[in-house]
């Protein structure tokens, strides 16, 4: 059940594999400062870390005898979600139903069912999943801007800007100068999940790095970190699959 698509004797840039009767793409990964092989599972999907001088056969073997690993790690299904009516949205990590009103004009609105909460989007239907995705982004602005405030408040530092990004494979970047990026997609996670990515972003205005000192401090204004930062480890990818609209952001 499990094959290389290719085999070269140079390592490749990434190589396909077939996990449970579907091909996965292993990115793989030379490194000078690796001393031995190394699968990992980012959010932007499988990598495979190579020492620089090492073997490739050796590394294709690697990965056959941990393929179970991966195979077990990996979604059963990971594929592209789009911003469309009839798709279910996790606004908040809480599932809405897309539904589009056939009214040219106005906002999008919650409408709070028991069974269903429905996301109403106006507009045709070739403009709805724009019109969604830039409220979603509002949304998010707004409920980042609030946790990054009571986070920097808390840890004596202030935030000069705030923007939205599509980042594949990042929830957030913070600069020396004040500035964040965050992921727009943070809206689709649970509360806990964006304001630990908040906690976490504003926390590299005190430590520009991922040092002791780093998660001492996030731990300071997040003392349940470890509540977002072990859901976004399980449930990253599937979060990374919703696509905005035309693939830009």
């Amino acid at each position: 059940m499990f094959s290389f698509l290719r085999q070269t004797p140079k390592a490749p840039k990434s190589v396909t594999v077939e996990l449970d009767g579907r091909p996965v793409e292993v990115a793989v990964k030379l490194s000078k400062r690796a001393s031995s092989f190394r699968l990992s599972l980012p959010a932007s999907g499988p990598v495979l870390t190579l020492p620089e001088r090492s073997r490739w056969a050796d590394a294709e073997a690697f990965l056959l005898r941990h393929r179970h690993w991966l195979a077990a790690r990996l979604p059963r299904t990971v594929r592209s979600m789009r911003l469309e009516a009839g798709t279910e949205v996790p606004l908040r990590g809480v599932p809405h139903l897309v539904v589009g009103t056939g009214v040219p004009r106005g906002r999008v609105e919650i409408l709070p069912l028991v069974d269903l909460p429905e996301l109403r989007v106006p507009g045709t239907p070739e403009h709805q999943p724009r019109r969604l995705f830039d409220w979603l982004k509002a949304e998010a602005l707004a409920d980042l801007s609030e946790r990054s405030a009571f986070h920097a408040q808390r840890l004596g530092v202030t935030v000069k800007d705030i923007k939205l990004r599509s980042q594949s494979s990042r929830w957030g970047s913070c600069s020396s100068t004040g500035s964040i990026n965050y992921n727009w997609r943070l809206i689709l996670a649970p509360p806990f999940v964006l304001d630990y990515v908040a906690a976490h972003e504003v926390a590299h205005l005190v430590e520009m790095n991922h040092s002791d000192a780093f998660w001492a401090t996030v731990t300071r204004t997040l003392p349940d970190m470890e509540r977002g930062r072990a859901w976004l480890k399980a449930h990253g990818r599937q979060l990374m699959a919703w696509e905005p609209p035309g693939n830009s952001g």
